[in-house]
């Protein structure tokens, strides 16, 4: 709980938060990218995982917000 009241400021400004929101979706999209060029198995999970952290973290305001 304590971690998540110190990320307060940066989900309550809208133009931190939508600059944040921009930087995981072009990860995202990068990591797609790397997937679809994936040969083996091992770094196609790798991705997957990634981007599933990425999702998460675009929840984040929610997540604080309750």
């Amino acid at each position: 709980k304590q971690i998540l009241s110190n990320l307060k400021p940066l989900v309550g400004n809208n133009h931190q938060w939508e600059a944040f929101n921009s930087y995981l979706d072009n990860m995202i999209e990068q990591h797609h990218i790397v997937m679809e060029q994936s040969m083996d198995v091992v770094s196609l999970h790798r991705q997957q995982g990634a981007i599933a952290v990425l999702r998460r973290l675009k929840q984040l305001k929610d997540e604080i917000n309750g």
